[in-house]
This record gives structure tokens, C-alpha cells and sequence, in this order.
């Protein structure tokens, strides 16, 4: 219980990206099979089935749906939350690689919402939830990039004892 306890922003990474990885998973199965409906409204703002037919709702040069690439996204954000559950959160590669591969995702939302919005005229309600998603991920990781462990007692990584000890002044250092 522990280890859920000191790492409360990984689990919450996970079940974010577990969430995403739904929402993409529902997306490119309405993708790939006629049988499945796609529940969103159609009305002049919202309009899923006119978003998700688009040209550019593939990967460009591919018939693969943007979904996948949303999905694989998801997955290693999942990857990054367990791997922060079993080997602790303050580690300072991992708070930038989450930070980075959260940045990736966000840019690529907001070329997405330009999409949707600028080009299309339309909004998926599906692709807005995993937008949102992403957004939390982002800003999660955000807050955490510059977070040092909480106690004096927790592990310090080489780099973080190197630094803050080219912080103190002359005379407290021996």
C-alpha cells in the first residue's frame, strides 16, 4: 500500500491513459467494422462520423486510423505510470520523459482541435475526450517535472546530491 501511497501521480497517470487507451480502442473499432454505431450526436457543432472519415483522421501516406498512433501513445504512458509505480516517482529521467512524451502528445491535440474546428467545422466528441485526456496527462507531468522527493529520508539520484550542493553557501559545505 505503500507504494501507491508515494506514488499517487503515477497511479493517476495510469488510470488516465487507461482511460485513453479505451477511448482510442472504441475509435478505431468503429473504424475497422460497420456493426459497431458511433454514438455521438449530429447537429452542426458535433459531428463524430464526419470527423473520424475525414482525410485527416489517417496517418498521412497510410490507411491506418489516427486512433492507432493515439492508442500506441496511451500504451507508453502506461509503461511510464507502472514504471514509476514499481521503481519510485522521484527519479528525474522519468519525470522528463513523461514530461517530454506528454509535450508530444499535447501538440499533437492541438493540431488535432485545429483540425476539427478550423478545417472540418465539426467536433468529435470521442477524439475531444482523449484530447482532454492527453491535456490532464500533460499538466500532470508538468506540475511533477520539477518535484524532489518529499522526505530527507527518500533516495536522492546522483545528479539532484550534486546539485543541491553546489547550492549551499561556502560555509555550510565540508
Amino acid at each position: 500500500m505503500n507504494l501507491f501511497r508515494r506514488s499517487g501521480s503515477q497511479l493517476a497517470l495510469l488510470v488516465l491513459a487507461l482511460a485513453g487507451m479505451a477511448d482510442a480502442i472504441y475509435l478505431t473499432l468503429v473504424h475497422y467494422n460497420d456493426q459497431i454505431s458511433l454514438a455521438c450526436p449530429q447537429n452542426a457543432v458535433f459531428n463524430c462520423a464526419h470527423v473520424i472519415t475525414s482525410k485527416y483522421s489517417y496517418v498521412p501516406g497510410t490507411s491506418l486510423p489516427i486512433s492507432l498512433p493515439g492508442l500506441a501513445w496511451c500504451l507508453v504512458v502506461a509503461a511510464l505510470a507502472l514504471t514509476g509505480l514499481f521503481l519510485g516517482d522521484e527519479r528525474r529521467w522519468l519525470r522528463i520523459t513523461q514530461f517530454a512524451w506528454t509535450l508530444l502528445g499535447l501538440l499533437t491535440v492541438l493540431y488535432l482541435v485545429y483540425v476539427e474546428i478550423v478545417l472540418l467545422h465539426n467536433i468529435c466528441i470521442w477524439c475531444t475526450v482523449l484530447h482532454a485526456l492527453i491535456l490532464l496527462m500533460f499538466l500532470l507531468a508538468l506540475v511533477r517535472l520539477p518535484a524532489r522527493p518529499a522526505r530527507e529520508d527518500e533516495q536522492w539520484e546522483d545528479e539532484d546530491v550534486d546539485e543541491v550542493a553546489s547550492e549551499m553557501p561556502a560555509e555550510h559545505k565540508k
